[in-house]
């Protein structure tokens, strides 16, 4: 018979209490943003650990959860609550908090950029996370990635169309200042054998007058 591991094990006792504990949390969710409880790394056993980190984590994921939910003006509070909590400790739990709430859709304030930002950071400062918040942490950096090299491309792909957009519409405007140029030279061409048949005219004209004339004159 297969056993499960005991960290297993304790995870799996462990997470059914932190959720309760935080789906009981209810509207003390933006004080715990404000003033986020300390981690305690006691010298306890592992199953208290394990429960810590579960709650954490949880409580994370039921503020997740309740700011998609919220109206906007609760919405706005939530972000800023858990802004005010970044700001009063720039690391660990307190940024990473922030940064999940910033990459979650669904809310005016989501700014997945700051948040790929402040990821980044707590990845390369894995020591300031529990390990379930590393797990997430590199999850969500990793979701944000592929988001925003989508984005990019697409931006990129926009841009190249634009581009082209832009050529075709001055390849356009060439090849009709090139006709419009066509045609003033034809006209010009056509102007100027007209002339050319007036004077030629005119100059027959003027040579029939001055023989006529000289015909007259010498006549008795």
């Amino acid at each position: 018979m297969r056993h499960e591991p005991t960290a297993a094990v304790r995870m799996r006792h462990a997470l059914p209490l932190a959720l309760g504990l935080a789906l009981g949390a209810g509207c003390s969710n933006l004080e715990t943003m404000r003033n986020p409880p300390p981690v305690q790394h006691s010298d306890s056993a592992g199953e208290d650990r394990d429960t810590v980190d579960a709650v954490l984590m949880a409580g994370t994921f039921q503020s997740m959860q309740h700011l998609v939910q919220a109206a906007p003006a609760e919405q706005a509070e939530i972000v800023a609550a858990a802004r005010e909590a970044y700001e009063h400790a720039p690391q660990g739990s307190a940024k990473l908090r922030y940064a999940l709430l910033l990459a979650t859709p669904g809310h005016p304030a989501r700014n997945p950029t700051q948040a790929q930002k402040l990821l980044r950071e707590l990845a390369a400062q894995p020591e300031s996370l529990l390990p379930p918040e590393r797990a997430v942490a590199l999850v969500e950096l990793s979701q944000l990635n592929g988001e925003l090299a989508l984005r990019a491309d697409n931006a990129r792909l926009a841009q190249n169309d634009d581009l082209r957009a832009e050529r075709e519409r001055g390849a356009v405007a060439q090849h009709r200042l090139q006709a419009e140029m066509d045609e003033n030279a034809k006209l010009r061409k056509q102007l100027e054998d007209a002339q050319a048949k007036l004077d030629a005219i005119a100059n027959i004209e003027r040579n029939l007058t001055q023989r006529k004339s000289a015909n007259e004159g010498g006549q008795p």
